[in-house]
């Protein structure tokens, strides 16, 4: 796709979220070698990237389902160069955990070829990435207001030193990041043999739709009864997006974690915890895992 372009201005870098950008003329493929053709032209009539001028509501999008794929035959090449500096791909995603900026790209790329040779769609989960191998499903927390997505990368990008991510327009909208550009993440690799593996070697069902009788399913609940009190995490607008954070959180501390779900809002909270023996290591754990912002709240809250 925009990864690697023959370029006819040299005055700046492609950063890789929406706004003003520079007007490269001419998508190379997922091969920097490879040769410049007439198919871009409409799409470079745009001198910066924009938002879809009539948007759907993206707020129910699902999470990227994870799940076994071959390596991409294009965008996999080790290494490979763009604008003079070489980058190396990954022999595979294990472990892969980083925090950084996340950009987006949306309307000028909608409908044009990733690197991998698939076509971009601003409205999945998807996203692009300079060094994970293609295809990847990774783990996107914003770090700002802890709000979560699973996105497939399957692009290569953003070649930006302070960018660690390039997302679609759904997910990042999703994660809150579409108004300022940017946004704090982190990104971290899914092993997709585990995620398969506790879900009995089938691919996650979207989480929008729970069977009967699922009981490991994640479940929003409407603030049932309970003694305690309760650590809040997030309170988000997507209830996608906090079923997926109650799953993490779920995988990461020893609590039990809920989504308490009430006039469009739906708050992820841990609990219910004793005060005075609980609330302390639990605290501790989610400051471990990145949600140090968690205060208390009762079951009335």
């Amino acid at each position: 796709m925009r990864r690697f372009l023959v370029i006819l201005s040299l005055a700046s870098l492609l950063v890789g979220c929406a706004g003003p950008r520079p007007a490269p003329v001419q998508s190379a493929g997922s091969d920097a070698s490879a040769s410049a053709s007439s198919q871009g032209g409409e799409r470079y009539a745009l001198t910066g990237d924009a938002y879809p001028e009539d948007p759907p509501d993206v707020a129910q999008v699902p999470d990227a389902v994870p799940q076994r794929e071959p390596r991409s035959r294009g965008g996999n090449k080790s290494p490979y160069e763009v604008w003079g500096k070489r980058y190396e791909v990954m022999a595979d995603a294990s472990g892969y955990r980083r925090e950084g900026r996340a950009s987006w790209y949306g309307e000028k790329f909608h409908g044009y070829a990733t690197s991998n040779g698939e076509i971009y769609d601003m409205y999945k989960m998807s996203a692009a990435h300079r060094s994970l191998p293609l295809p990847s499903f990774v783990r996107v927390t914003s770090l700002d207001n802890g709000r979560s997505t699973i996105v497939r990368v399957n692009d290569r990008g953003p070649f930006h030193s302070e960018r660690e991510i390039d997302l679609s327009y759904a997910a990042a909208a999703r994660l809150g990041i579409l108004e300022q550009g940017t946004g704090r993440v982190r990104v971290e690799a899914i092993d997709v043999e585990r995620w398969l593996a506790r879900r009995g070697g089938e691919p996650e069902p979207d989480p929008t739709v729970t069977e009967a009788g699922d009981s490991d399913a994640p479940q929003a609940v409407r603030d049932e009864p309970a003694e305690g009190v309760f650590l809040q995490v997030a309170a988000l607008g997507s209830e996608d997006g906090a079923l997926a954070l109650q799953a993490k959180l779920e995988a990461e501390i020893a609590g039990s974690v809920r989504v308490a779900s009430a006039e469009g809002l739906h708050r992820v909270q841990v609990g219910p915890l004793d005060p005075a023996g609980q609330l302390d290591p639990v605290r501790e754990q989610l400051r471990r895992a990145g949600f140090a912002q968690a205060f208390i709240v009762d079951d009335a809250d």
